[in-house]
């Protein structure tokens, strides 16, 4: 049957190998919910693709039928503005190859970051991966991707060095520096809207050891550890990353804790962080040499969908003002408030669109998103932002927006623009739509 004489989702379901899913079908809501199951997603059809082809089908059957796609691969980046949209999911494409001479990976789509350092630390190896385990590789990457090895490596999307797409007309290419730097450029950093990636190619580096945990106190230690953390965090090399958490668990008392990464010689790490151990009465230590393929270890993160309501700010400083308004007030209603330590290679400028990171620290407040309690964490969260107020640089990095913010605020206005005139060359009719709103 050729292809313009599709009409309805089922004469797509007889053409693909994967699964077709429309609402009433018993599996579509299930296949349509997000990582973060506090957003709703109601796509007018959830499209599993089984392989790069049907992936192409997809997307010139979309093309035809008027409609745009939203890929999520392991679904995370939920929205709520896909009511009309094909929502294609790539989890299926999750292939991972280690070239260890060449230090190179090859990812299918669907693959996360627990996969690929699980491969590559058996050659002592390791990619630009996050905290968590479960987050895929491709959404993480084409946002910038910023984690532990952030410091001493930079953005995660500077290590790409391929990318395999469909493009909006539905064909299958290869994105290189050599046949099209422009659109690579916008990969690495800009986005989504430019193409569905079906695998990708990222430079791998020697990461042998890791000596990494948390060290958790009471709250009543509270203002002594943020001390230690600027400590911490005014000298360290750029092989040392250092995260500071605030937690109130519901019915829990409120603590107190340090992450720690240390990229080589464990006793080094511990040399560089010997002010924790001075400050003594923490409460619980996992501080341990670590193969990379343990990396979620350290933040011990959620590995299955829940609700929550995040929001992420660049702080300008930590000075005196900022310290009254992060430790000033109690956590709760949010779970957390984390401070993480940026700079290092982070701050100089990359091969993508996501371009250097001038601020050193960016807060992160995160509370669960049941109903009865998401207004009350907006709201808390609102708050906070505006008591900052100067200390907080306004700019976003695309890795650090939330649902319903705006990809505009992502990058400056030299870059944003740069990224329209590709978004109106290559797919004028928006048929390809990031989960953070169009560039078109």
């Amino acid at each position: 049957m050729a292809f313009e004489a599709f009409e309805t989702f089922e004469e797509l379901r007889g053409t693909i190998r994967g699964r077709v899913l429309t609402p009433g079908d018993a599996d579509f809501e299930q296949a349509a919910a997000p990582w973060n199951t506090a957003v709703t997603q109601r796509p007018a059809v959830v499209v599993e693709a089984a392989d790069a082809q049907d992936v192409a089908a997809v997307v010139r059957f979309a093309r035809a039928a008027g409609r745009f796609v939203i890929t999520q691969p392991t679904g995370h980046g939920a929205t709520d503005a896909i009511e009309d949209a094909i929502l294609l999911r790539t989890g299926l494409l999750n292939s991972v190859s280690i070239d260890p001479e060449a230090r190179m990976a090859r990812v299918g789509a669907g693959a996360n970051w627990g996969q690929v350092q699980t491969a590559a630390a058996a050659h002592g190896l390791a990619g630009l991966s996050g905290s968590n385990p479960v987050v895929g590789v491709t959404g993480y990457t084409l946002g910038g991707g910023v984690g532990w090895f952030g410091r001493k490596y930079g953005w995660a999307s500077n290590a790409v060095r391929a990318f395999e797409i469909v493009n909006a007309e539905g064909e299958q290419v290869r994105v290189t520096a050599d046949n099209d730097p422009e659109l690579l450029w916008a990969l690495c950093g800009g986005g989504g809207d430019f193409g569905v990636v079906t695998a990708l190619e990222f430079e791998l580096f020697p990461v042998p050891r890791v000596y990494g945990g948390r060290v958790t106190w009471p709250g009543a230690r509270l203002y002594e550890v943020w001390d230690l953390f600027r400590q911490l965090t005014s000298h360290a090399p750029d092989e040392l990353s250092v995260w500071f958490q605030r937690f109130q668990f519901p019915q829990a008392p409120e603590m107190v804790a340090i992450d720690i990464a240390y990229l080589g010689d464990p006793e080094r790490g511990r040399a560089l962080v010997a002010a924790i151990d001075a400050l003594g009465g923490a409460v619980a230590d996992t501080r341990a040499v670590l193969s990379v393929a343990n990396l979620g270890d350290i933040t011990a993160e959620p590995t299955a969908p829940s609700p929550s309501v995040s929001r992420a700010e660049l702080l300008t400083d930590l000075d005196d003002a900022t310290v009254k308004v992060l430790l000033g007030e109690s956590v709760a209603p949010l779970l957390n408030i984390q401070v993480r330590h940026l700079g290092g290679a982070l701050g100089l400028p990359g091969a993508g669109a996501r371009g250097p990171l001038p601020e050193q620290y960016v807060v992160y407040l995160l509370g669960l998103g049941l109903p009865q309690l998401r207004d009350a964490v907006s709201a808390k969260q609102n708050a906070l932002v505006e008591a900052l107020g100067a200390h907080i640089s306004g700019a976003k990095p695309y890795t650090f927006l939330a649902p319903g913010e705006s990809v505009a605020a992502a990058f400056d206005a030299r870059t944003l623009e740069r990224l329209r005139v590709l978004k109106r060359d290559r797919d004028a009719d928006n048929v390809i739509r990031a989960n953070f709103g169009v560039l078109g």
